[in-house]
């Protein structure tokens, strides 16, 4: 019997002769960046409005945290869900299958009467935008290859970099000067423009008739007892639930502790989004004369450095109870900024590494390696709600806790 692995090799071979001879058939890169920046974009677009949504429906800012929980939960599950389905149906109608989602999932949260019902919807919100997480990646290993995938990667990079700092920027504004639930409008507007573009220009990249779909417990059990794939998945997912967790604890830390008006905090994003592009080029650099996993070490080091300073700063400011908020701000700001350098030094070579030895089902393989950590990016968050007190001091402390957890990860883990 021809395994798995054996036939994924053999099809993907005659795949590539059949179906991509023609170059009009290639999807457009620009396409594959916006369907990849969906989800992310829709997180960061709807920061700002965190303390506007604890003061409408009468919560906790906790509890308005929560609903960034249960989107990263959401994502978690479609990544799964449709990684494994397209293998079965094709790319296509899984990227407008997921846009349905996702546009009524931001029809109930423009109409939500309660926290109860935003959390509802912001599930199905991100269970629907997931599909760009999972299926960008797919669509991209489908059509391209070599130089040219490479040359895709750097783009859909870039544009990974971009959305998180446009995101507030605009969410800030309508915050503002529209109001929170109208951020959901803008959100149904680019879904809608966004699928007419995959309807008219993205052809089917999946060979789905000849290519048998991997089963997950063929995977599962293979990437449960990898020490070193559990390792980089920690890593990962700490890494992204840093960024998670300044994207839930930010909009009070910024707005109602230190006084910024949201449409300000917007603009706060565009330095971070320059210190995470910087972060990928910089790795992209190291590797001509340092190993990846090296590159991730210095990552962490400059985590647990950054994740020191603030929580030193943030304790010595809390007795003096002299410094300005503006200089805070910059404290904050800069902080980020250094995590978010580091977070690309460990995101592009943890990822890089993880999945290494599982080329021969890396569509299920990928699915099941995003959903563990959006997961645990998930709990993350969670744990940033739980921490929240209304203070300065929880959000540092605990990017401190982080940094250590990863370390730890590294020396336990994948020292080998």
């Amino acid at each position: 019997m021809i395994c798995a692995k054996e036939l994924y090799q053999c099809n993907k071979v005659d795949f590539y002769l059949r179906n991509f001879m023609n170059k009009a058939s290639l999807p457009p890169f620009w396409i594959i960046a916006f369907i990849a920046g969906l989800p992310l974009f829709a997180e960061t677009v709807y920061t700002p409005s965190l303390p506007d949504i604890a003061h409408v429906f009468k919560v906790s800012e906790s509890m308005a945290e929560y609903t960034l929980t249960i989107y990263i939960f959401g994502m978690a599950a479609g990544i799964l869900f449709w990684g494994h389905l397209s293998d079965r149906i094709g790319r296509k109608p899984c990227v407008l299958a997921g846009l349905f989602f996702f546009i009524v999932g931001c029809i109930g949260c423009y109409f939500s009467v309660s926290i109860y019902v935003l959390m509802f919807f912001r599930l199905i919100q991100a269970f629907g935008g997931s599909v760009g997480n999972v299926l960008a990646q797919s669509i991209a290993r489908d059509a391209f290859q070599g130089a040219s995938l490479g040359k895709l990667y750097s783009v859909v990079a870039s544009s990974l970099a971009i959305f998180p700092a446009i995101g507030p920027v605009i969410g800030g504004h309508i915050a503002e000067y529209l109001g929170w639930n109208d951020i959901f409008l803008f959100l149904i507007i680019f879904a809608l423009v966004l699928g007419w573009s995959v309807i008219k220009e993205l052809p089917e990249t999946h060979n789905a008739k000849d290519q048998k779909p991997i089963s997950f417990m063929e995977v599962l059990p293979l990437m449960i007892k990898d020490k070193k794939v559990i390792g980089f998945s920690l890593l990962v997912a700490s890494s992204n639930g840093l960024g998670f967790c300044y994207f839930a604890e930010a909009p009070f830390y910024l707005i109602k502790l230190l006084g910024l008006r949201p449409s300000e905090y917007g603009f706060t994003f565009i330095a971070v989004a320059i210190s995470a592009m910087f972060g990928g080029l910089c790795s992209a650099r190291l590797q001509d004369n340092h190993k990846s996993k090296s590159i991730l070490g210095y990552g962490l080091l400059l985590i647990l450095i950054s994740g020191l300073s603030f929580s030193l700063i943030i304790l010595y400011s809390m007795k003096i109870e002299q410094i300005l908020n503006f200089v805070l701000i910059i404290v904050v700001v800069v902080g980020q900024m250094i995590i978010t350098f580091g977070r690309g030094l460990v995101n592009a070579n943890a990822l890089a590494l993880a999945l290494v030895d599982y080329k021969w089902c890396v569509g299920t393989a990928s699915s099941l390696f995003g959903c563990f950590y959006y997961f645990i990016i998930s709990l993350f968050t969670f744990g940033m709600g739980v921490l929240h007190n209304g203070t300065l001091l929880p959000m540092p402390l605990y990017f401190l806790a982080i940094g250590l957890f990863m370390m730890l990860v590294r020396k336990k883990m994948l020292r080998s």
